[in-house]
């Protein structure tokens, strides 16, 4: 069974730190990940005060503290995010300004982690798919455009050994505009 729920935090003056750790809790037990799509700035923020959302997580093999929104009324009021967060413990901080600064995303559980794994791998899948289709297309196509030209220099040469020369001379000879010439019509 696989579960979505919203997941919303307030950062402000009097709550500037979030955790969010649902394996802490007994009530999650399945798989976890954490999908943040945007931080907004409230109505009530203060003019002309930047306010610095910071997060901390687990990279590879340590911790990373890292600002990803920055936020100041009449200039940008909301940051879109889209970062997913597989492993918990996620910190969110407000380290500069008094906000109120929301954070606004989504909150998956169980089988519902897999299928959107699932389908990053498809779309990834697709993608390179769509990439070696493109280039199997030019190859193809410079293939054909290649014995395509070799076929075209074997066919006039063909051409010119199939009919008598002095016809095909006639026939360019006409197709300038000019008159057959005396001599060539003497061979026939």
């Amino acid at each position: 069974m696989s579960d979505e729920y919203f997941y919303g935090v307030t950062l402000s003056s009097s709550h500037q730190s979030e955790t969010w750790d649902p394996e802490a809790k007994a009530e999650y037990p399945r798989s976890n990940k954490l999908l943040i799509r945007q931080a907004l700035l409230g109505p009530d923020a203060k003019p002309d005060e930047l306010n610095v959302v910071q997060v901390e997580t687990m990279c590879l093999q340590e911790s990373i503290k890292i600002p990803v929104a920055i936020l100041k009324v009449g200039e940008t009021r909301q940051a879109r995010l889209d970062i997913e967060f597989p492993d918990a413990p996620v910190t969110f901080t407000l380290i500069q300004g008094s906000g109120p600064v929301h954070l606004i995303g989504q909150h998956l559980l169980g089988a519902l982690v897999e299928e959107f794994e699932d389908m990053e791998e498809m779309e990834e899948e697709m993608l390179d798919e769509e990439e070696g289709e493109d280039s199997q297309f030019k190859e193809d196509d410079n293939k054909r455009k290649a014995s395509s030209g070799k076929r075209k220099g074997n066919e006039d040469e063909d051409e010119d050994e199939a009919e008598p020369k002095g016809k095909k001379a006639k026939m360019s000879n006409n197709a300038k505009g000019k008159a057959p010439s005396p001599k060539k019509n003497a061979k026939k």
